[in-house]
């Protein structure tokens, strides 16, 4: 079974999050053992600096490629990336399960981002979308994304 690992910078907290990556999980068990890591997203002031930004940044990546499992291809999801289709999303998904080790790792930044040293490690450098959303909602969004590339896989009736 194919191994997808989600990184995440900052945790879950409001329950209706929650209970959507729930929900996509339990969805996702059946076509991959899905891990969620969630890594500790560091305080800045209300008005940080651009080195306080840095610094955080570093400090996070320093936390996020210590997860990233060996041999695994990494996406991660940052604004500059490219903007890819569900169903393209669907091919790099099942050409990595039938080549490699099969593992997929899947970096979600906090609200600044993500530090170029992650982005550098990146196969795929992803975009969600043009609009800004917050990367709590992101994360819901990427699994149930991660959920329609298997189920367009299957030739299911769930993406029309």
């Amino acid at each position: 079974m194919q191994k997808i690992t989600l990184i995440s910078v900052g945790r879950l907290k409001e329950d209706f999050f929650k209970s959507a990556e729930g929900e996509y999980s339990k969805r996702l068990s059946g076509f991959c053992d899905l891990k969620i890591i969630e890594v500790n997203q560091q305080q800045l002031p209300s008005n940080p600096s651009a080195g306080q930004i840095e610094s955080a940044l570093e400090t996070e990546a320093e936390d996020i490629l210590s997860k990233i499992p060996k041999g695994s291809e990494v996406i991660a999801l940052c604004i500059e990336g490219r903007l890819h289709s569900s169903e393209e999303l669907s091919k790099i998904i099942e050409t990595n399960a039938n080549m490699g080790s099969g593992s997929m790792t899947f970096i979600i930044g906090g609200s600044f981002g993500l530090s170029e040293k992650v982005k550098s490690k990146s196969k795929i450098r992803l975009s969600m979308s043009k609009m800004t959303f917050p990367h709590r909602l992101a994360r819901v969004m990427l699994l149930e994304q991660i959920y329609r590339a298997y189920q367009i896989e299957s030739g299911s009736r769930y993406h029309k």
